[in-house]
């Protein structure tokens, strides 16, 4: 399989929300507008970031879909099909090669059978569940470069998004396997350190969502050009939003960024608890302060 295709920059696409929480069918139209002129490569579509595991088997369908039909082929996308259950996984699976994803992908078990063995056994119903290469989505969890050996045995696993940072456990894992595999880094204030280790071909990222250009000039620099003392100046700029994100909520504060910059997802869903106007208020008045963030 040639995975020079895939190579680049993609958003943890967010789910944005009407005000009366139902997804927002225009705006997802929007986001990936804007994100495909900014040089994104395309979608991981029902992440973290995209709250699926708080989304309705409806309402997870309904967003691929979306996605994929505003998206008109132009960029990848990939369809986290993560659930609690196997078989729920196993459905949204065959929805998305359906639907005409270009990849699926999930978490191992959340909850239930949270071993190794219940890993495998997950991962390979999913694979199996279709034709479309699988990608395993290791988040923040450890990389065993023997033991992780037997996924790669699994019916179309061909890659991983990985969402931690022990990059020299990524690489022993390589040279183990007796394939080529694609691997895309999953924590946005590291994506220039990923890149440099070798182990990765882009990146799949939530401040993506808000610093496409960003995020796709990393990559270029990094893959293309072979260029990181270009590509830090643009990471620690990534890094100086990033910062406030962790400082102030995480992913309600990143839904605030979006709307600061004209593009409104609407708030999280629960258990996050919502933003009061003097904390979106007083995040505004950062975001303007700081300058990094721009309105589309």
């Amino acid at each position: 399989m040639d995975y020079e295709e895939m190579k680049g920059a993609y958003s943890a696409l967010m789910t944005p929300y009407t005000k009366d929480n139902r997804i927002d069918v225009e705006m997802i139209g929007r986001l990936v507008e804007h994100q495909l002129a900014n040089g994104l490569r395309g979608f991981f579509v029902g992440g973290s970031t995209g709250e699926g595991m708080l989304l309705s088997y409806a309402e997870r369908t309904m967003l691929l879909e979306t996605v994929i039909r505003v998206n008109r082929g132009r960029g990848k996308v990939i369809a986290h099909v993560g659930h609690v259950s196997t078989d729920e996984s196993v459905r949204l699976a065959r929805h998305a090669a359906d639907a005409g994803a270009d990849w699926v992908s999930s978490t191992a078990p959340v909850y239930f059978a949270q071993t190794f063995d219940g890993a495998l056994y997950h991962y390979r119903r999913i694979a199996e569940a279709s034709d479309l290469p699988f990608m395993v989505y290791a988040f923040f969890t450890t990389v065993d470069p023997v033991r992780d050996l037997r996924l790669f045995e699994i019916k179309n696993l061909r890659g991983m998004k990985y969402t931690n940072i022990d990059y020299y456990s990524v690489q022993q894992l390589q040279e183990r396997l007796d394939k080529s595999a694609l691997f895309l880094s999953g924590v946005d204030e590291m994506t220039v350190p990923a890149l440099a280790s070798g182990c990765f071909q882009g990146c799949i990222g939530m401040m993506c969502n808000m610093l496409p250009r960003q995020f796709t000039e990393i990559c270029r620099l990094m893959l293309d050009e072979n260029d990181p003392a270009a590509a830090r100046p643009i990471q620690n700029e990534a890094n100086a939003v990033i910062a406030l994100k962790h400082g102030y909520g995480g992913l309600p504060c990143a839904k605030e960024m979006m709307r600061f910059i004209g593009l409104d997802c609407g708030p999280c869903r629960g258990p996050f608890p919502p933003l009061s106007e003097e904390q979106a208020a007083h995040l505004s008045r950062l975001f303007r302060a700081q300058g990094i963030l721009k309105a589309v």
